[in-house]
């Protein structure tokens, strides 16, 4: 009852009303028509090209940079298997909640202020978005791990460096590549979005056109944005598919 309530309560008084939709319908019918048709002009896709290529390359770099960095940190957080024990693991875990719980805008406005308007703020929101994205899910598959191949590496004198290298990881590699795939995904989805607030790529774009009420040049955005998600989603299904 107490959770229906919450509900009703939250619908009641944040959700819009049938007036409200009513009232804003031709509100958007009108930017519908203002954004019609996009703008095809070539000068303008052009330059659309290389704001995706520098999302792209912002995607790529901060998710790669970030796996990297997540298989350390998710070996410290794997309780009963990293080298840092309970306490370090606890501790490893409570980080990568830390990076995951704070929003990418928050942390892009963070580097931003840090290190200036570009594509090096939004590498970084990236790098620090996967690094709470895959520590998790790396450290959750090295825990659930097979023990029995830990347990004959150790037996015969392995550390566990050697167990992590010779049981570990040969185990949850397939698990580690979805993962990855699946950060990749969202690092493209995050990076189109991180413009938004300066951090280089696309959306700055997009945030430009519609400060300048440039409406057909950001529908031709948003058609832009909405093909690289969508090719991004197939490419990534289907390297999944081939590791599965």
């Amino acid at each position: 009852m107490a959770a229906l309530a919450l509900v009703i309560a939250s619908v009641g008084q944040v959700a819009p009303t049938p007036g409200q939709l009513v009232d804003g319908g031709p509100s958007l019918v009108r930017l519908v028509n203002r954004m019609s048709p996009p703008n095809l002009d070539p000068a303008f896709l052009t330059r659309i090209f290389w704001r995706i290529v520098e999302t792209f390359q912002i995607a790529i770099a901060g998710a790669a940079i970030g796996i990297a960095l997540s298989l350390p940190i998710a070996w410290f957080a794997a309780r009963g298997v990293g080298p840092l024990g309970n306490v370090g693991a606890f501790l490893s875990k409570a980080f990568i909640s830390f990076l995951r719980t704070v929003p990418d805008l928050v942390w892009a406005l963070l580097f931003v202020a840090t290190v200036g308007l570009g594509a090096v703020a939004g590498t970084m929101t990236i790098v620090v978005d996967t690094i709470g994205f895959c520590g998790r899910f790396f450290a959750e598959a090295i825990e659930d791990s097979e023990k029995e191949p830990q347990e004959a590496i150790s037996a015969i004198g392995g550390n566990r460096l050697s167990i992590l290298f010779g049981a570990i990881l040969p185990e949850v590699m397939p698990s580690f590549v979805n993962t990855s795939l699946f950060a990749l995904e969202k690092a493209v989805r995050s990076s189109v979005v991180l413009g938004l607030v300066g951090a280089g790529g696309i959306g700055q774009e997009l945030k430009a056109a519609f400060d300048l009420f440039q409406y057909r040049n950001a529908s031709t955005i948003i058609l832009v944005i909405f093909l690289i998600v969508l090719g991004m989603e197939w490419a990534t299904d289907r390297l999944r598919r081939k590791v599965q």
